[in-house]
């Protein structure tokens, strides 16, 4: 009796450990996905829909700026990258890293952002971001901290 009872709690455990590895890789492809229409949604200019991705306490640091944090906030931050004369965006997500939990996660890739200079030339910024996100009590991934900067040709 004793041998089949390690048996089973050997394979329930074994199966435990694939159950996690199996969720931490269908939440990386789900905060993949979430991310490449998020994009989507900001170069489209969707505003609420590029905020739907944020969660109501997150906060974004951008380069340069203060913090803003909270989700009225965001929402003012983003209407107003969105009135810049030639403003656009876009980035992906290169890869993505997922707490054992399956609770956490953050994400690393790059970026691009273009604007009208005050001579009147468009101008690029490419950059490179990382942005940690948190599965809600609904099940649904949030970002909760969002930050970029740019991509220096500073030397030493």
């Amino acid at each position: 009796m004793k041998p089949s009872l390690v048996a089973i709690v050997t394979v329930l455990i074994a199966s435990l450990g694939c159950r996690s590895v199996a969720n931490t890789s269908d939440a990386k492809s789900q905060i993949l996905r979430l991310d490449a229409e998020w994009s989507q949604a900001a170069q489209s200019r969707d505003v609420d829909r590029v905020l739907s991705f944020w969660s109501d306490d997150a906060t974004v640091f951008p380069p340069g700026r203060p913090a803003v944090v909270g989700k009225p906030a965001i929402r003012e931050f983003v209407l107003e990258s969105f009135r810049t004369p030639g403003f656009g965006i876009s980035w992906k997500t290169n890869d993505v890293v997922v707490s054992r939990s399956g609770d956490l996660a953050y994400g690393t890739g790059t970026n691009r952002v273009i604007f009208t200079g005050s001579d009147g030339k468009q101008v690029t910024v490419e950059g490179k971001a990382v942005a940690v996100w948190r599965r809600d009590p609904e099940g649904d991934w949030k970002c909760i901290i969002d930050i970029w900067n740019d991509i220096s040709s500073f030397s030493r």
